[in-house]
């Protein structure tokens, strides 16, 4: 990271920015370029291996389902607090306060139904602090994915006092 000076290290604040920024951008391989969907998403942190595992759902065929099948790599991007800082009559001055993570994992299209229904679950915890009742038929209208990120950083900028 050039920035050292904006890296965010605290486990705890890192989980507060996939809290609070409610999209996260899924970045695939489609040949000769990127393909990035943003995504509302549900999460969990393994604490003790280290890792973020990411939820996401959506139509039960489309292109992002292709492209995880045909390469399961894929990288994450949320961001939060976006809000822009002046640089008053001095254009290079502007900027912005922003917190982010991004990272590298697998994507997994989750066929158990059980595992689709929990996933489900926690993807409406995260977007609405909420507990839903989520049954197999209900499930079973969507595909769910499921991205393991072991690796992650974070940044942040505040707004200038």
């Amino acid at each position: 990271m050039r920035r050292k000076d904006r890296e965010v290290t605290e486990r705890a604040e890192i989980l507060r920015i996939v809290d609070q920024a409610k999209i996260l951008h899924l970045g695939l391989f489609d040949g000769e370029y990127p393909y990035v969907v943003p995504l509302h998403y549900g999460y969990r942190y393994d604490e003790k291996e280290d890792f973020l595992v990411f939820i996401m759902h959506g139509a039960k065929e489309g292109l992002k389902l292709d492209l995880i099948r045909r390469n399961p790599k894929v990288c994450i991007e949320l961001e939060c607090g976006v809000e822009p800082v002046s640089g008053g009559e001095i254009a290079c001055r502007y900027g912005a306060a922003y917190m982010s993570v991004m990272g590298r994992g697998w994507a997994e299209i989750v066929e158990d139904s059980a595992e689709k229904i929990e996933g489900l679950k926690l993807l409406m915890k995260t977007q609405t602090g909420r507990e839903f009742v989520i049954d197999e038929k209900m499930a079973a209208t969507v595909a769910v994915i499921k991205v393991v990120v072991p690796e992650f950083t974070a940044k942040a900028r505040t707004m200038p006092v």
